[in-house]
């Protein structure tokens, strides 16, 4: 307890314990539902592509595409929330591990989402 200058009064701070960041565990589930969701864009292009599964497989690759951003981005915003020096009464914030996960994780969903629907593409093609 620290005495404030002057007074006979006494400051304490209390500890906080750490709080797992918000925007890491949003990154990590928009991480592993990109990667869920080209699952599906190959399956739909491989499956069907005399049928028109290659109008399907662009569906879920444009849905894909778009959950793997927002992965990417959430888990660089949670980094950097993580990463933020804070002063002592504050909450400081984990979970770098799950926002790399879910960067890492987006990333390749969306790359597997635009493989699979190039794919599909070619089979609908020939």
């Amino acid at each position: 307890m620290e005495a404030v200058p002057g007074t006979p009064f006494g400051v304490v701070h209390l500890e906080v314990a750490p709080v797992t960041s918000g925007l890491a565990i949003g990154a990590l589930v928009a991480g592993i539902a990109s990667i869920l969701v080209s699952l599906l864009v190959i399956c739909f292009g491989v499956a069907f592509a005399n049928e028109g599964g290659a109008w399907a497989s662009g569906a879920f690759a444009a849905l894909g595409v778009l959950a793997g951003v927002a992965a990417v981005v959430t888990g660089l915003l949670g980094r950097r929330q993580i990463r933020r020096p804070v002063a002592p009464p504050a909450v400081r914030f984990t979970g770098r591990g799950l926002a790399v996960a879910g960067i890492s994780c987006g990333a390749a969903g969306a790359l597997i989402s635009l493989l699979g629907l190039g794919v599909a593409l070619l089979l609908a093609l020939t």
